[in-house]
């Protein structure tokens, strides 16, 4: 398999670390640091996306948004250049399913194929292989990719055709993004009315209102992290789409709609490349108590 991947940031520099355990791994990235320290690690750079597509049957992606995977792969040093017919394109971005389909359609008019596969989990799971893939792809196509992904991680998904990974994705982020905010709004209730947050974290851990933020969160914060390293403006992008393919799919959306715009504040407030964890301040102003410390 000659295996490829452009995009070389938080997400994707990790999957593509992943990658490189079982495979010799061609990496592009507009940062050429990124490349040249791939390229250290042993990795094979590559001069621009389309000499990576030139030199690979399987190429993926992930970068920020689907706007910057159509330009990754119809610019004119892009992917589509570059690769032969019968290519295969992976994207692992959390990107927007209707423009992953059309992206699709496109490149079949060339021969190459497109799939998507986004991940959960962070580059945190990513680094310990525990990473969810979510894969749209023919079942041909998701069992062409599959060693790779199984590189990554043993969680792999086929969630049916192309388009249904970025769909479960932003099934996934939007009721993430809502369950975090509603725990931390009550846990500041429970702390101005006299609980810990040890004991609300002990506690919701056993109880109905477990989640990935009691699980993961609330343990970090006890122990003083208070950062996720994990953007805000890229939280408010998964809910934005969500509640965008639910508008245009005739799925009312409405505590979906409430999440969106709690984040689009505190977007505003912190910029889009604030840490996740600063809808904590906000919490803890409103209420005016604190979620750790002293009780």
């Amino acid at each position: 398999m000659n295996l490829g991947y452009v995009g070389l940031g938080a997400m994707g520099g990790a999957i593509a670390r992943r990658m490189m355990e079982k495979f010799t791994l061609r990496v592009f990235d507009l940062r050429p640091e990124a490349v040249s320290a791939f390229a250290d690690a042993g990795a094979v750079a590559t001069q621009n996306s389309a000499a990576l597509g030139a030199e690979c049957d399987i190429a993926c992606t992930c970068l920020p948004n689907s706007d910057d995977v159509e330009n990754a792969i119809f610019d004119d040093h892009g992917l589509a250049a570059g690769m032969k017919e019968g290519g295969l394109i992976v994207d692992m971005t959390t990107g927007d399913p209707l423009a992953t389909k059309a992206m699709a359609a496109r490149l079949a008019e060339r021969g190459i194929h497109m799939i998507d596969a986004p991940v959960s989990g962070g580059p945190r799971g990513a680094e310990a292989g525990t990473l969810a893939i979510m894969v749209g792809a023919p079942q041909a196509l998701f069992d062409r990719a599959l060693p790779a992904f199984n590189a990554v991680s043993p969680n792999v998904f086929h969630t049916g055709e192309v388009g249904t990974g970025h769909t479960m994705k932003l099934v996934n982020n939007v009721i993430a993004a809502g369950m975090r905010a509603v725990t931390l709004e009550a846990l500041a209730m429970g702390r101005k009315n006299g609980l810990s947050l040890a004991t609300c974290a002990e506690v919701l851990a056993k109880g109905s209102g477990n989640s990935f933020t009691v699980e993961h969160t609330l343990p970090r914060l006890l122990e003083g992290d208070t950062e996720v390293n994990f953007q805000l403006g890229l939280m408010l992008k998964d809910v934005r789409l969500a509640t965008k393919l639910g508008f245009e799919s005739d799925a009312p959306m409405p505590m979906g709609s409430l999440v969106r715009e709690s984040l689009l504040a505190a977007v505003n407030e912190f910029g889009a490349a604030g840490d996740l964890n600063r809808e904590i301040d906000i919490v803890e102003r409103r209420a005016g108590v604190k979620l750790a410390g002293d009780d």
